[in-house]
């Protein structure tokens, strides 16, 4: 099963994160079979590639809980639903 989820960058103390599409058996720090976006707590800056978040979750990967939120904010699973 593939999952979105966050991976951590960034040095103590300034976390930044990347979205990445990777297995769910995979480690956070592990390999990711795709990275589709970018998010910094700090400045609330997110960074999306929205098409293929969509084509990933079509093709089953299964959003982390915060990963679901970021992209709840940013209405993609409105655009999901607009555009079965």
């Amino acid at each position: 099963m593939v999952k979105l989820r966050l991976k951590r960058y960034g040095r103590k103390q300034q976390n930044t994160y990347r979205i990445v599409a990777i297995d769910a058996q995979s480690r956070r720090e592990g390999r990711a079979l795709e990275e589709v976006g970018f998010y910094n707590l700090r400045k609330d800056q997110t960074q999306l590639d929205i098409l293929a978040i969509v084509n990933l979750i079509r093709e089953g990967a299964q959003p982390t809980e915060t990963v679901y939120d970021i992209l709840r904010k940013a209405g993609i699973f409105e655009r999901i639903k607009a555009n079965p």
